[in-house]
């Protein structure tokens, strides 16, 4: 069994992470996992959001809220590094949501993170407020690349295979789950 991505910090040095390659991307299911969530799976993270590195926006056209170091924990402990799928819910909304959980391997990171993109044209940055967010599956492992343009990509097919997999019945379900606030909520799908 892979180290997990806690293992990975233990160890102080950043992990080697495989280039991503034409055959990878040629490759790519366009969703994955079982029909149900199976464990580890769900694992519930909250926490307030924080700035990040500003690259998710502003470099690759996917804005990242970046949970505290101690709310990642939860996931790892348990998960690899990669990315993952799931619902996130920011103020009374619960939405779709990817998230990197690694060393983002293209910039050279010093430390783990877990940075999730919700999927909704926000107007404004969340800083400060509290996010939760219910990861329900894996999608891929953790890539380097040798481009930006690459990565963009990546993250683009990413976000579709994350769309596709939260809309089987089972995974639906988990946007009215109780991790989420008992405030109000708006899903949207």
């Amino acid at each position: 069994m892979p180290p997990t991505a806690a293992e990975e910090a233990e160890k102080g040095d950043r992990p080697a992470a495989a280039f991503r390659t034409d055959e990878f991307r040629t490759g790519r299911p366009q969703i994955v996992g079982p029909d149900t969530p199976e464990s580890p799976f769900p694992i519930a993270l909250a926490g307030q959001v924080q700035k990040g590195f500003g690259r998710g926006g502003k470099d690759l056209g996917c804005p990242t809220a970046n949970l505290p170091d101690e709310s990642i924990t939860p996931i790892s402990s348990v998960a690899k590094t990669g990315v993952y799928y799931g619902y996130a819910q920011e103020d009374i909304q619960v939405l779709p949501m990817v998230m990197s959980l690694g060393w983002n391997p293209f910039y050279k990171n010093k430390c783990l993170t877990a940075e999730i993109h919700v999927m909704h044209d926000f107007k404004t940055d969340f800083y400060g407020f509290e996010m939760r967010a219910l990861v329900l599956g894996y999608i891929r492992p953790e890539l380097d690349y040798t481009s930006r343009e690459a990565l963009i990509e990546d993250i683009e097919v990413d976000k579709r295979v994350a769309l596709n997999c939260l809309e089987r019945p089972r995974y639906q379900a988990y946007a009215n789950d109780p991790h989420f606030s008992l405030r109000s909520r708006l899903v949207v799908l």
